[in-house]
């Protein structure tokens, strides 16, 4: 919004007044293009933050762009009542990509979640009983600020429980990457068990191939469904196009969002003829999901996404810039999965590297006192992730 007729000095201080919380960067967006966001002055930022993993395909991807612009004109906001072209398209775009029968709309990855969930335990109630609807999750996962969401997050007693209670009852959680701490969870009333292939808020931890492969197992022994949060990770973020592609191991229900809109706020969940019969009419809605506009921009973004093979530049860009990551100094451990790569230092270093990094030109995000995160756009080069280790090796210069 180039013509408020306001000064930049105006912008913020109306922000700080009536916008809650504080802006972690000083600097208001004035464009953003490619792997780049540029400030009111012009001032160029390596952008390894993404939009939070969302602008995978880059920022203001053009084609991305112009679907916006060509489906705006036709209609904003219609409603789920009548057929609506660039929905059917995208529905069907996505259920034969990565195998599904069915797709339900939704506006974000947490209210994506809170589908998943209700999906879960209405088919354990439809087939089971009523007290069939208890949901095993990981420690230390993070599926969102909902209700429903906020308690399958595995952080008891953590900043993001504390003053929330009573959360929604019926989750357990176990330790991840534990198999067995998973198998003594289960009980004749669980009907579910929901993962995440890659902890990204807690710090980027990646699901090990042996895990992942024993949950899908353990499911099948007690007929529980396996359910996939894939909202950060999947759509190439990781390698493939799916996270749950590369362990070859297929949930019951996975859920998306972030990445396959390309900067508008859509998500989904996929599932099964079987299992998606669970909702039926008045079991679940939504005004905004599936949104004309959104979905033509997730047609041009997953286009983008699968046309170029960015889960390749995923694969390998990551693997690079990972490698050089590990050789600067008081960096105890680097943990990636494709382009999502936290960094975890020796020390409480973390907030000073973002502040030094932002100062030189990089936009990368603090997870907790010890290490950051970096979740760039997918078409990223050699050459940018040079840049971004550049900065960070001069920001960790004098620490």
């Amino acid at each position: 919004m180039k013509n408020s007729g306001k000064t930049a000095a105006e912008i913020k201080e109306i922000a700080d007044k009536y916008i809650m919380f504080s802006k972690q960067f000083d600097f208001i967006c004035d464009h953003a293009e490619g792997v780049y966001m540029y400030d009111e002055n012009g001032r160029a930022y390596l952008d390894f933050f993404g939009g939070i993993a969302v602008n995978s395909a880059g920022n203001a991807n053009p084609k991305v762009v112009e679907a916006i612009r060509e489906q705006a004109g036709d209609a904003v906001h219609i409603s789920n009542y009548p057929y609506i072209t660039a929905q059917a398209l995208l529905a069907e775009k996505i259920c034969a990509t990565i195998g599904f029968d069915k797709i339900f709309f939704q506006n974000s990855g947490a209210e994506a979640n809170e589908a998943m969930i209700k999906l879960a335990r209405k088919y354990g109630a439809d087939n089971y009983g009523a007290e069939k609807y208890y949901i095993i999750t990981a420690l230390n996962s993070f599926h969102g600020r909902t209700y429903g969401a906020l308690s399958a997050t595995g952080q008891p007693g953590g900043a993001l429980h504390r003053g929330f209670a009573p959360l929604l009852p019926g989750f357990s959680y176990a330790e991840f990457n534990n198999l067995d701490s998973f198998r003594e969870q289960v009980t004749e009333n669980t009907i579910a068990i929901m993962i995440e292939p890659v902890q990204g808020e807690s710090g980027v931890y990646p699901a090990t191939d042996e895990f992942i492969r024993g949950l899908r197992e353990l499911c099948d022994e007690k007929g529980l469904l396996l359910l996939f949060d894939e909202v950060q990770t999947g759509w190439c973020r990781t390698g493939d196009i799916m996270g749950f592609m590369s362990y070859g191991v297929r949930p019951d229900i996975v859920s998306m969002a972030k990445a396959m809109g390309g900067g508008m706020p859509i998500a989904a969940v996929c599932a099964d003829s079987g299992i998606a019969a669970a909702f039926t009419a008045g079991s679940h809605g939504t005004t905004f999901g599936g949104n004309p506009v959104c979905c033509a921009a997730a047609l041009a973004q997953i286009d983008e996404l699968l046309s170029r093979n960015l889960a390749q530049n995923a694969r390998e860009a990551g693997d690079y810039f990972a490698a050089k990551l590990k050789t600067l100094p008081h960096v105890r451990e680097v943990r990636h999965r494709g382009l999502m790569v936290g960094v975890e230092f020796d020390a409480p270093l973390a907030h000073a590297v973002k502040l030094g990094c932002f100062a030189g030109g990089l936009l990368i995000t603090e997870i907790n006192a010890s290490s950051v995160r970096m979740v760039p756009p997918l078409i990223v080069s050699s050459e940018d992730c040079d840049k971004a280790f550049g900065i960070i090796k001069n920001t960790l210069k004098n620490k």
